[in-house]
């Protein structure tokens, strides 16, 4: 069996540090306190030697509309692009779709509900993580998040993003793969509904930038649990090719933060993806798996290769939303010219193609 993963809190991360180092009470006291704080979710890939870590991510994931009939045999939802996705040491992309069939529709024009079979249909697709950090989890209120985080974990799902209080929305998924710890933070930056959708204290809700410092804070967390710390964001103007000025504004403070890795989504179109110093930064993974038409059909898999102690590696696998909502990846003259796109749009996002010339990025350092 795999050793069970831990999604820390910003409560024990303490409790946690003083007791790593042995097998004393006290470590038993800080893992219980940390299973108490948030859900335990299994580690899929166990500690292994160093060596090459393959990073997959992709944007917009929805079950609702025509991809809900996908969803009567979830080993095909995703279709040919699943090899994509099941090739890589990790893959992550953000769920748009809650996981209920209750609760109070929230005063907004769109309201996602899909069955938990969504959870088979991703683990069946080679998707380790999500996030819940976006402008759908509450679509049906709080009753519809309470049944979504009730899902996944019956499901044994690993999320971020969302949860019972903002310790554990903010909460990072920690994981170790070929040797290398590896945090991955999930975050909103929509406004929609932003102040009563946001975590508290004493209420269930998302990870939302509506709170800056609490923002910050996991990330710094985050950085202090794993080498490697990559957070997702659900961010941009909807229909726009390049980030806007909040996100242009955003991006540093989280990479002085500590973030190694930033990938975002919520635009419906792909966005620039580049060095913003050592941080490496993909502004938008577009839709990936979707309900109708929309801005665009561009979409694909960022695979971001870790070779320390050189900077990650990064390819674009270009892809096209097709007819029944699955990704289909572009080959020959076509996928050219969309990976000489995806390369244009770093322009007006302000990215370097590579990190600074002889520095050690927080990726390789030792």
């Amino acid at each position: 069996m795999t050793p069970r993963l831990l999604i820390v809190t910003a409560s024990v991360l303490v409790m946690l540090t003083a007791a790593c180092s042995s097998s004393s009470p006290a470590r038993h006291a800080a893992r219980a306190a940390i299973d108490q704080a948030s859900p335990v979710v299994k580690q899929r890939h166990p500690v292994a030697a160093p060596g090459d870590i393959t990073l997959a991510f992709a944007g917009d994931v929805h079950f609702a509309g025509r991809v809900a009939r996908l969803l009567q045999d979830p080993a095909t939802t995703f279709g040919p692009i699943t090899s994509v996705l099941r090739s890589a040491d990790f893959t992550a992309v953000n769920l748009e779709t809650p996981v209920t069939r209750r609760g109070q529709p929230q005063p907004k024009t769109y309201h996602f509900a899909t069955t938990p079979e969504a959870f088979t249909a991703l683990r069946d697709a080679g998707v380790d993580l999500i996030t819940m950090a976006n402008n759908h989890i509450l679509d049906h209120g709080q009753t519809g998040l309470a049944d979504t985080l009730a899902a996944a974990q019956a499901a044994h799902f690993p999320f971020v993003g969302a949860g019972v209080n903002a310790a554990a929305a903010w909460a990072p998924y920690v994981t170790t793969i070929h040797g290398t710890k590896i945090a991955i933070v999930g975050v909103s930056q929509v406004a929609e509904l932003a102040s009563s959708w946001v975590a508290t204290a004493h209420r269930p809700g998302e990870a939302n930038a509506i709170n800056p410092g609490q923002t910050l804070a996991a990330v710094r967390a985050a950085k202090r649990l794993a080498r490697i710390v990559i957070v997702f964001m659900h961010w941009g103007t909807e229909g726009m090719a390049c980030p806007d000025q909040n996100q242009l504004s955003l991006a540093p403070k989280l990479a002085a933060a500590g973030a190694s890795i930033i990938i975002g989504a919520h635009a419906h179109m792909l966005q620039g993806s580049g060095w913003l110093g050592h941080t490496f930064v993909a502004y938008g993974m577009g839709n990936f798996l979707w309900w109708e038409n929309s801005y665009s059909t561009a979409t694909g898999v960022l695979k971001l290769t870790l070779r320390p102690p050189a900077p990650l590696i990064a390819r674009f696998i270009p892809a096209v939303v097709s007819g029944t909502g699955q990704p289909i990846v572009s080959q020959g003259a076509a996928a050219r010219r969309a990976r000489a796109h995806y390369a244009s749009l770093r322009t007006c996002a302000g990215l370097s193609a590579r990190p600074p010339a002889g520095a050690i990025t927080p990726i390789s350092a030792g």
